[in-house]
């Protein structure tokens, strides 16, 4: 049965109308839990019952934070049946993130569970309602009436480029992203979905309006495979065997992980007919190879889309692909979903020749309101334009380039390579970010290369660098930061190549399974990665990574101790000079015992402080442009912090060579030490919570 829904005009209407055409069906099963499109249905009423007394309804928003089960899906359509918008919170998430999020989003209600109570009450000052706890509401509910231009969740964004923002996605948005999904899937009732994305990420919306939408059973796995990155893998193919699974949805890391466990152990995933791979660039080779794997029974797509376009843009079916050279260089992420229209766009704002890379910018139903409480980045990101029929399109910030066969070919995400974009615009980076992506691409052709990375790095403030950073199978040749470097410098012939190689174990992630740029080691100077026989060499500026050779870990070693007999040296020319210049401000002669001894320990802390504020203002400025903040704030940065450590030295000896009632000298005092210690504290602050535009990057 096709369901119209257009007729039915909102998300919960879809899984009302399953409940009456189906109430007896599965509609989630968690375990050995269970509910019936009629359970869920009725719970959802009685749910909405009990928040509408607690004063949600229409245009209002109730975060959602529950464990993994199957009451998250009972809340949601709760929420939606007041006529609210549910924006969902992940209960195990960071105390930050939370704080964030609840702030951001200002929800008027909290649904959880007592298990997550006081954690959450703690992170910010909303009512709660605890779903295995509330008393059902006196009186029946009853629907307010509610329409597809209504707002029906607010999506997060990953946060890869700053902290994460709100979108504002209505039902119509979803509705339209169901009908694209439910054509190119072929959904039907008789699909069993396994949902293995978290609640704070839009997949999981996605997975659970594609199964319950649709009649289908949602299966809910146990183990969180998107923020579990030691979950037990080796469990999902039994899951999947014991579950009938027939469609699927995994991020990158997981895909990659996933391959790697059927290729060595030589099993499938039976009866699964359609797996969606996205979140991240994929390459074409790995689609190959999962395919591969899998057979010819199931098909294997590579999915592409942002939370603010409803999740899903574009798809890449690899069915019917023949292996090429070059698959390990090139991303395909195909052609746009029903009702989607996706456009490159060139330096003018306008559509690009086929074959030019751009900015990709999509348009079309699932176009999201914008965001949550910031007009000028919803301005900036959604903008007008004449050649989209309904005249407004988002810059995603990506580069991609349309093939002459109507392909969409996804380049890079431009601020994950060069960082926060500022005032530029992606096609104002396009050129290093093209020397990035050859690369990477040549890179990854390096038989002993798994996964790899290049980015730009600021080793040294206002210079930055293309670094390349890989993860090799164990004990392989020619797998060591240098050799990697002089293979790229062969493959690239000519090309911008990365000034270092640096192996890692596995490339650090975000919560969301994304590159995390900031979180990449800085490379280690070429003269100690290079082997011996080719230092002279290595001094072209070619040399090897952190990892990748020997002389990284003595290099660190030497650099501590350095440090550290800095610190020791600057503590005793601090003490000496308190000796002559501040005659008598230590002396303890008069002080009885212990407290001698405990202010003895004071000055040595308070010299300490000073050594280290000294070394700090030589050397610590990369450490805080590693962070990646404005140039400026970076700077007040790194004085403030070298103020907070030098200042207690002079300040208490000055204080206590003072009279008490020498009031002028007091104040003076109080003035030149205490205001510059709020000022660097407020710079301190301002470092600490900021975060780049939205749409710069």
């Amino acid at each position: 049965m096709t369901v119209d829904a257009e007729r039915t005009g909102t998300l919960h209407g879809l899984v009302e109308e399953q409940a009456r055409r189906a109430p007896a069906a599965v509609a989630v099963r968690c375990g050995e839990r269970e509910l019936t499109y009629r359970e869920l249905d009725g719970r959802a009423d009685r749910l909405a019952a009990v928040l509408a007394e607690r004063g949600l309804g229409p245009g209002g928003r109730a975060a959602v934070a529950l464990g993994r089960g199957t009451e998250v899906y009972v809340a949601l359509l709760a929420v939606l049946k007041t006529g609210a918008a549910y924006v969902p919170l992940e209960p195990t998430a960071p105390d930050a993130l939370l704080r964030h999020l609840l702030a951001d989003a200002a929800p008027d209600v909290l649904v959880t569970e007592e298990e997550h109570r006081v954690r959450l009450a703690d992170a910010g000052g909303v009512q709660l309602v605890c779903v295995d706890t509330a008393a059902d509401a006196k009186a029946p509910f009853a629907p307010p009436g509610v329409g597809p231009d209504d707002l029906a969740c607010v999506f997060y964004t990953s946060g890869s480029t700053g902290l994460p923002v709100g979108a504002l996605v209505e039902h119509r948005n979803l509705l339209a992203a169901y009908e694209g999904w439910r054509e190119v899937y072929g959904l039907t009732a008789g699909d069993r979905v396994l949902q293995t994305a978290s609640l704070e990420f839009d997949v999981f919306t996605a997975d659970w309006v594609r199964a319950l939408c649709t009649g289908a059973t949602l299966v809910v796995t146990p183990f969180n495979l998107t923020l579990d990155r030691t979950a037990d893998l080796g469990a999902l193919p039994a899951l999947v065997t014991a579950e009938r699974i027939t469609v699927l949805e995994l991020n990158v890391r997981t895909a990659r992980r996933l391959t790697a466990l059927l290729a060595s152990t030589g099993t499938g995933l039976p009866g699964v007919r359609l797996l969606t791979v996205g979140a991240e660039k994929w390459y074409l080779d790995e689609q190959l190879g999962l395919q591969r794997l899998l057979g010819e029974g199931t098909r294997v797509l590579n999915v592409y889309g942002l939370a603010e376009a409803t999740v899903d843009s574009t798809y890449f079916d690899a069915q019917g692909t023949a292996a090429a050279d070059g698959a390990e260089r090139v991303s395909l992420v195909g052609r746009p979903f029903p009702g989607t229209r996706v456009y490159v766009l060139g330096p003018n704002g306008t559509p690009a020749k086929h074959g030019m890379t751009g900015e990709i910018a999509i348009g079309g139903a699932g176009l999201t309101r914008g965001y949550l409480g910031r007009p000028e980045d919803t301005a900036r990101r959604f903008v007008r334009a004449d050649f989209d029929p309904d005249g407004r399109v988002l810059l995603t910030g990506d580069l991609g380039v349309l093939r002459a066969d109507g392909v969409l070919e996804f380049t890079a995400r431009a601020a994950t390579v060069v960082g926060p974009l500022g005032a530029q615009s992606p096609i104002g980076v396009l050129a290093r970010v093209r020397a990035a992506v050859h690369a990477e691409g040549a890179l990854r052709g390096h038989p002993a290369v798994r996964e790899a990375a290049v980015v730009e790095v600021e080793p040294v403030p206002g210079k930055r660098q293309l670094v390349g950073y890989a993860v090799t199978e164990p004990g392989a040749d020619g797998a060591d930061g240098w050799s990697l470097s002089q293979y790229l410098g062969t493959e690239l012939r000519g090309r911008t190549a990365p000034v270092a190689v640096v192996p890692v174990a596995e490339l650090p992630r975000t919560r969301a399974g994304k590159l995390d740029r900031t979180a990449l080691p800085l490379p280690a100077p070429p003269e100690h990665t290079a082997p011996r026989s080719a230092k002279a060499g290595s001094r072209s500026g070619k040399g090897g990574g952190k990892a990748g050779g020997a002389g990284s870990g003595d290099s660190r070693f030497v650099n501590g101790c350095a440090a550290v007999f800095c610190t020791v040296l600057f503590a005793a020319g601090a003490w000496a000079a308190t000796y002559a210049l501040f005659p008598g401000a230590t002396d303890v002669s008069g002080v009885p015992a212990p407290y001698d001894s405990l202010f003895r320990l004071l000055y040595l802390c308070e010299n300490l402080a000073f050594g280290a504020g000294v070394v700090y203002l030589a050397s610590g400025f990369e450490a805080v442009q590693r962070l990646g903040r404005p140039r400026r704030l970076s700077v007040l940065t790194h004085l403030s912090i070298t103020w907070l450590l030098v200042n207690w030295c002079p300040q208490d000896n000055l204080y206590r060579l003072t009279r008490a009632t020498d009031w002028p000298r007091e104040a003076a005092l109080v003035f030149a030490f205490n205001i510059p210690l709020m000022l660097a504290a407020l710079v301190l602050v301002r470092f600490v919570v900021w975060r780049p535009p939205v749409g710069k990057g």
